[in-house]
């Protein structure tokens, strides 16, 4: 008799466990196999240091279903914009109303004309605030290090709040930021901004790299737990 071959799971793979999302990576830093919450993409990954252990990282995800779901259940819902509510842009918030014209901001509040793409056009004007700020903050921070001002782009990436290209000698330094950050403190979006562009010096995570970035922004570690403790409900903020 031939016995029933295993499932093949392959790194990047998604299922349902327990009707909850279940992301398979490897990481070949890792030790063991292990679960994390991703809240960004409200899902869990489970981790497993070879390609050939991603089986047992399936099992042990199946055996803790239920923390799995604890864990999934506790993170904040989609918040959909509506007029009567409020949001925050850079520090500043305002009050959501539906008034003739384009959308814009006035004080202390976003008008945006009544139709169905209501929600879409506060988002749209959101990005473009986003840009606004994030450039200013990176052609600061840029003259800071002796560096020009790189290219500036926002855009809605899940996993990532930055990412910087630097400069070769065939093509110009960019930056992309996720336009969400508009949407966060801005002492916080301020410390992604410098983080980026001290990338234009160290493409690493180095200790001179970590070095430019306190001496644009300050100590990273808060920002940086900001940035873990409240990605979900950036990213549940939605048209």
């Amino acid at each position: 008799m031939f016995s029933r071959m295993a499932q093949r799971f392959l790194d990047g793979d998604r299922l349902e466990i327990g009707g909850w999302p279940v992301r398979l990576r490897v990481d070949g830093r890792a030790r063991r196999v292990s679960l994390r919450v991703d809240r960004a993409k409200s899902e869990v990954v489970a981790l497993a240091p070879s390609p050939r252990r991603l089986n047992e990282a399936v099992a042990f995800a199946q055996e803790k279903s239920g923390w799995i779901a604890k864990q999934l259940e506790a993170l904040p819902q989609r918040q959909s914009l509506a007029p009567g509510g409020v949001l925050r842009l850079n520090d500043k918030p305002y009050r959501l109303e539906v008034g003739p014209g384009r959308a814009r901001l006035e004080e202390g509040r976003i008008v945006a004309p009544d139709d169905p793409n209501w929600g879409l056009k506060v988002i749209r004007l959101a990005k473009r605030e986003a840009l606004t700020v994030l450039t200013e903050r990176t052609a600061i921070h840029a003259a800071a290090l002796g560096r020009p001002t790189p290219s500036v782009a926002v855009a809605d990436p899940k996993a990532r709040w930055g990412s910087c290209r630097p400069a070769t000698p065939r093509a110009a330094a960019a930056i992309r930021y996720s336009w969400r950050l508009i949407l966060a403190p801005a002492a916080v979006a301020d410390y992604v901004a410098a983080h980026e562009c001290a990338h234009l010096i160290e493409a690493n995570h180095g200790p001179r790299f970590w070095a430019l970035c306190e001496q644009l922004a300050g100590d990273p570690a808060p920002h940086r737990a900001w940035l873990r403790a409240h990605a979900a409900e950036l990213h549940a903020i939605g048209a």
